[in-house]
């Protein structure tokens, strides 16, 4: 789904894994988590930076969850997560992290996985995310059957 914004089109960003989350809402509140980590807190301007987008985009952004209560939020500030907001960042950092394991064990390169991870994260359903964290698991305590599936496609090349 698309909508025109003055002229510019701009792609409706729902989160099919979560009903009230948005891909901005999640990359904000796991950008925000990194910070806190980093530093002990975040600002609007860290986040801006980061995230390649207006200070102003991020602070209107950072009331809403604020408001949604993902977020301690002084204005002029500096400000942390919830803990509603610590466990939506914790089930992003997961699946990131899940994502970006499974992709590097099939030996995709680093720049790739990257890519590939930011496109995908958002719109994988909880029990696709599942699997592919149960067989990551499987794949690193055995990864003898990882190198025959990697080998595989020799065998489906005839």
């Amino acid at each position: 789904m698309r909508f025109l914004l003055k002229g510019c089109r701009v792609k409706a960003r729902k989160n099919r894994g979560s009903s009230d989350r948005s891909e901005s809402t999640e990359d904000h509140l796991e950008r925000i988590q990194e910070l806190v980590d980093e530093k002990g807190y975040a600002r609007v301007a860290d986040i801006a930076l980061s995230l390649g987008l207006s200070r102003s985009t991020v602070s209107n952004m950072v009331r809403r969850l604020a408001a949604r209560g993902y977020v301690n939020y002084e204005r002029y500030r500096g400000f942390t997560l919830t803990e509603d907001g610590k466990a939506v960042a914790s089930h992003i950092r997961i699946r990131h992290k899940t994502l970006s394991e499974f992709l590097q064990l099939l030996g995709l390169s680093s720049g790739t996985v990257q890519e590939e991870v930011e496109a995908i994260e958002h719109h994988l359903k909880p029990e696709t995310l599942q699997v592919l964290s149960r067989l990551v698991r499987f794949w690193k305590k055995n990864p003898r059957h990882l190198g025959v599936f990697l080998r595989s496609d020799e065998v489906f090349k005839e």
